[in-house]
């Protein structure tokens, strides 16, 4: 027995000291501590398992943790850092991971260490030698190893566990029929439990283009978990004979990978709707989520009573989620059958909305917004309270461009549906373009990252993490934002928007305009029909005064913009027309000064008062330029880059006054405090 414990205690140290080393690696997980340790992946599996009775996975995590406790007491990283330092794809995955482990979060460590030494504060005091952080990963080995083995071999089993956030991801059906052509069928079964399960408030569920990359898959389950950061798995089979429906389900806690609940359904077809409903509930009922009678009701509507209606529906959500404008047509074709065979199938109209939008969502010219509307309307009409025809509303609002009324239908849609990934998307796009607001731009974007966990395709990860680091740099977070800019361009080097970002993340962190102007034109002549980046690089040189290359750019800018018809970036004509003005171009500097006035008439941003005080200066009315300088310094939640306002030329001849240096002062203290109750909010909700 002594010796069977050596074994295990030798075993357990090669293993922990080869994951230390390793901690910082991303990828490194079971499969590369198997072939560090020279053995089989099962063995491994084996050994772990027979040693500290977790999963290999959980005892890589643990070993994670432990560091990062020892990183945080040090006090010299941030959260998000030291969780990028001991592997964690994802801040809010390691928050979480952290709370289970130690029973707080890890924003609070330096409060509970002041705690421990208030209680020890009539203990006799004993030096303290606090080692160098150089020498951190030596410290934290001999800590892990003592742990381990008191942990592993000496720990009392009876100790509390701490309740874990319920999350759960629906793998990809299987199609067990003969014909291939039921393929469609069983994805919308698939989709079906995802969408019950999605309105239970309690439930963390990831969305459906996060799991579609695992319908090939020859992972474990513990690496899915690992990926995804969920604690259980629905898994599915089922086949469609004539009028008969046959479904195997699984849900399968993740750690243990072991069943917890399984069904068997052979029914009829117009059972379909009674056999998801059951689904779900005992779904809920085996992980103790408690449903609360409004999820309930939701849960058990019936979407139509016509089986060939939610045939066609079926159908059309395949083409649908490609999102591609081949597939949304194919959808709108298909939700459309559905809706001749049932004009009261609410869902359907509320798809053919939403495809609409979709389709032209990034158009300059728009043909739907009727369309959008009256589809919308419909399936309002014939159910209110279904997150799908809310959304659809919002869109057309949002088509029509009154911003105001799409937020209430969003939010809405939001309280029916709590894992809508597509509501969390357009209100995190709502707070950055539409009303601006850092910090539910930074809200959203951390909640659709964290539902839309490693999507299908590296392109959709990449533009998932482009969104998060835009929002991060906007409320201030520079070196978190540098991160996942990092991430993205990992993921997808060629994303089309991630190097524009980074070149002015980098400027955020330093201030190295040079670099920025040159990474800028580096990327505009790899492809020189780029407008967002032709005007950033005349707006850089503009704040260096240097109009004469300002105006080689903006030039340039102005005529592709004229010849595409697009009227894009109003703002920043006015800075347009002082460059031409320098130029000696009084006409053409006239009329882009109308046009940026014309914008700010019919501004209803935060930003309308600094666009006024620009117009104001040019005008030589300072005075009243300064009181809307002091207006815009009592708004909240504006973006970092307002903090750039002193560099600003129009503003010139207003930098000798004292109370434009207050102005400009408060506006910088505001930003910086407003970060910091934005820091501590999203540390209390798990988010960062």
């Amino acid at each position: 027995m002594v010796e069977d414990q050596k074994h295990r205690s030798d075993f357990l140290s090669q293993a922990t000291a080869i994951v230390v080393e390793r901690a910082s690696d991303e990828q490194f997980g079971v499969s590369e501590l198997a072939e560090a340790m020279n053995m089989s992946r099962s063995n491994l599996l084996r050994k772990v398992q027979a040693a500290t009775n977790l999963s290999a996975s959980v005892f890589i995590r643990q070993i994670r943790l432990e560091i990062a406790m020892d990183l945080l007491k040090e006090g010299n990283m941030t959260v998000s850092e030291v969780s990028y330092q001991v592997g964690f794809g994802s801040a809010s995955y390691f928050i979480k991971c952290f709370r289970e482990q130690y029973g707080f979060p890890p924003g609070e460590v330096g409060k509970q260490e002041l705690v421990l030494s208030k209680t020890n504060e009539n203990q006799p005091k004993k030096g303290i030698n606090r080692r160098p952080s150089k020498y951190w990963s030596l410290g934290v080995l001999i800590i892990i190893l003592i742990g381990v083995a008191g942990y592993f071999l000496w720990s009392d089993s009876s100790q509390p566990v701490l309740e874990e956030e319920k999350s759960i991801a629906v793998l990809p059906f299987k199609n067990e029929s003969a014909d291939s052509s039921n393929l469609y069928f069983v994805n919308g079964l698939m989709e079906s439990t995802l969408n019950n399960l999605q309105k239970i408030k309690n439930l963390r569920v990831i969305s459906r283009s996060s799991v579609e990359k695992y319908r090939n898959t020859d992972k474990s389950i513990l690496e899915m978990a690992e990926e995804l950061g969920v604690n259980y798995f629905v898994s599915g089979s089922g086949q469609k004979i004539g009028e008969q429906v046959l479904l195997n389900i699984q849900l399968i806690e993740a750690n243990d990978q072991e069943q917890i609940w399984a069904g068997q359904y052979n029914r009829e077809l117009a059972d379909i709707f009674a056999i998801q409903n059951e689904i779900a509930t005992q779904i809920a009922d085996a992980i103790k989520v408690i449903i609360t009678p409004v999820e309930l009701q939701q849960i058990e509507k019936r979407p139509t009573e016509n089986l060939l209606a939610y045939d066609y529906y079926l159908q059309a959500l395949d083409p649908y989620h490609t999102r591609t404008d081949a597939g949304l047509q194919k959808g709108i074709l298909l939700f459309e059958k559905a809706i001749e065979q049932d004009p009261e199938f609410s869902l359907a109209y509320a798809h053919v909305a939403i495809s609409y939008y979709l389709l032209e969502m990034f158009r300059s010219e728009k043909q739907f917004t009727e369309k959008i509307n009256s589809y919308a309307d419909k399936a309002l009409l014939l159910d209110s309270k279904s997150a799908e025809s809310l959304t659809a509303k919002a869109f057309y609002y949002i088509q029509s461009k009154e911003f105001s009324l799409a937020r209430p239908y969003l939010e809405k849609a939001l309280e029916y549906n709590p894992n809508s990934a597509l509501a969390i998307q357009m209100l995190a796009d709502f707070y950055f373009r539409m009303v601006p607001n850092t910090e539910k731009y930074l809200e959203y974007a951390l909640k659709g990252t964290q539902l839309q966990v490693t999507n299908g395709d590296s392109t959709s990860q990449s533009y998932s993490y482009l969104q998060l680091s835009n929002a991060l740099i906007s409320a201030g977070f520079v070196d978190e934002a540098l991160e996942y800019i990092d991430r993205s361009l990992a993921f997808d080097p060629a994303n089309y928007y991630a190097p524009h970002l980074r070149a002015f993340i980098l400027f955020a962190k330093d201030g190295n305009i040079e670099r920025t102007k040159q990474l800028l034109i580096s990327e505009w002549e790899k492809n020189q029909a780029r407008l967002d980046i032709l005007q950033d690089i005349g707006k850089l040189y503009y704040v260096e005064e240097q109009y004469d290359s300002a105006f080689f750019y903006y030039q340039k800018f102005v005529k592709a913009r004229k010849e595409s018809g697009q009227s894009i970036y109003p703002m920043e004509d006015g800075k347009i027309a002082i460059v031409y003005e320098k130029m000696g171009m009084e006409e053409e500097a006239k009329l882009l000064f109308q046009q940026f006035s014309d914008y700010v008439e019919a501004d209803q941003s935060m930003y309308r008062n600094i666009n006024l005080a620009m117009i104001n200066v040019y005008k030589g009315n300072n005075d009243l330029a300064i009181k809307q300088i002091e207006a815009f310094a009592e708004e909240d939640n504006y973006q970092f880059w307002f903090l750039l306002l002193e560099d600003e030329p129009v503003f010139n001849p207003l930098k000798s006054s004292p109370e434009y240096q207050r102005a400009m002062t408060k506006i910088k203290d505001n930003f910086w405090e407003r970060h910091e109750q934005i820091k501590r909010t999203l540390e209390k909700s798990e988010l960062i």
